[in-house]
């Protein structure tokens, strides 16, 4: 994982974004977050695993499965799957040392 600080590359309403292998953070802050940071390498994991480019396939069309069953941008985004495990685990400091393969399968469930 290489952490890249820059402002101007993250959209406004978010703090940082994983782009295998980087984790791009808004804040100089975020850098010592570990929380933050867990989330971000749980999409980073994530990533991988589904050979990057087919992931933010994945990732925007679920999104706007989404918004269309939701209708609001931010409930959307927080129920896409890859989101949810994230969400899920990101106090979890050890969750990616136990975590199996496609674990965000699990969190695809319509709801």
């Amino acid at each position: 994982m290489f952490l890249i600080v820059a402002k101007y590359l993250i959209p406004n309403g978010y703090r940082g974004m994983a782009v295998f292998p980087f984790v791009i953070v808004k804040y100089n802050l975020d850098k010592g977050n570990k929380v933050f940071l867990n989330h971000e390498k749980i999409h980073l994991r994530q990533q991988l695993e589904m050979l990057v480019i087919p992931f933010f396939v994945w990732y925007f069309l679920e999104y706007l499965v989404r918004l269309i069953q939701y209708k609001n941008a931010e409930k959307a985004y927080r129920n896409i799957s890859f989101e949810r495990e994230a969400y899920a685990n990101e106090t979890d400091l050890r969750y990616l040392k136990t975590r199996s393969f496609f674990q965000f399968w699990n969190y695809l469930t319509l709801k």
